[in-house]
């Protein structure tokens, strides 16, 4: 028997859209949210835009219209978690844009030689240099923060090395095990909850990766919804080792 939830937690690219390309049906899951007036809020691992930036790409290339306030991302919530902590102002950051400006808007302090914590993200420019100031304040005791696991990024090139791979890189130099923010940890969904004002049982998660957004369900409690319109093809659902609540070929399927 299907339950009835009171919230949504979404994954975006995959799920909403493919690369450039709407997903029809995940606009319609989301009109559909809208219209019944149900919480949303869309939970991605995507560091390089702001939810401001998102919002704004939805609605001129998709013409899907949300608030920025419905857009959760992986540098929000590493925000989030460094206030939590507590443990100082001082970062230095390897990243874009849509982490650095979202940290320092936020009250950090940029410091490269003694900084609090040091925050590893995706960043098309990285160099040497930027990994040599991260190794050694790590190494000097600044607590070392990955963005989110993704190893590799899909692009129009082909899979490209993603935050996961430069966070290895920095784990492997440093011999210290980072803090990992995004999906499937626990933290990206414990934050995510705490903006919607719901609980674990309240909420369901929805998404088109295995690895990632199903994940982030079956790791933290929280059900899941799998949709056949992305990463994780049909054929690899019968072994899969451990199911999601429920899959759909289509958000169509999908009735509140």
């Amino acid at each position: 028997m299907k339950k009835h939830y009171q919230g949504y937690l979404i994954d975006l690219d995959g799920t909403i859209y493919l690369g450039k390309e709407v997903i029809p049906a995940g606009k319609r899951f989301v009109e559909r949210l809208q219209k019944l007036s149900i919480p949303f809020l869309f939970v991605t691992n995507n560091t390089t835009k702001s939810p401001e930036a998102v919002s704004s790409r939805l609605a001129q290339e998709f013409d899907i219209h949300v608030p920025e306030q419905t857009i959760y991302t992986a540098s929000l919530a590493t925000i989030d978690y460094m206030k939590e902590q507590n443990k100082g102002k001082r970062v230095y950051v390897i990243g874009e844009s849509g982490l650095i400006d979202l940290i320092l808007a936020a009250g950090f302090e940029w410091d490269e030689k003694q900084p609090d914590y040091v925050v590893v993200g995706l960043d098309t420019e990285v160099n040497y240099e930027k990994f040599a100031i991260a190794s050694l304040a790590i190494r000097n005791g600044a607590e070392f923060i990955g963005t989110n696991p993704d190893k590799s990024i899909p692009t129009e090139r082909g899979l490209l090395p993603g935050a996961g791979s430069f966070i290895s890189l920095v784990h492997t130099a440093t011999q210290t095990n980072p803090i990992m923010i995004g999906k499937p940890n626990a933290v990206i969904m414990d934050e995510a909850l705490k903006v919607m004002n719901l609980t674990k049982s309240d909420v369901l998660m929805v998404g088109d990766n295995y690895e990632t957004d199903i994940q982030s369900g079956l790791q933290n409690g929280i059900d899941s919804l799998l949709v056949l319109s992305g990463f994780t093809p049909k054929a690899a659902v019968p072994t899969l080792p451990e199911k999601p609540t429920y899959v759909v070929d289509s958000l169509d399927e999908w009735d509140f």
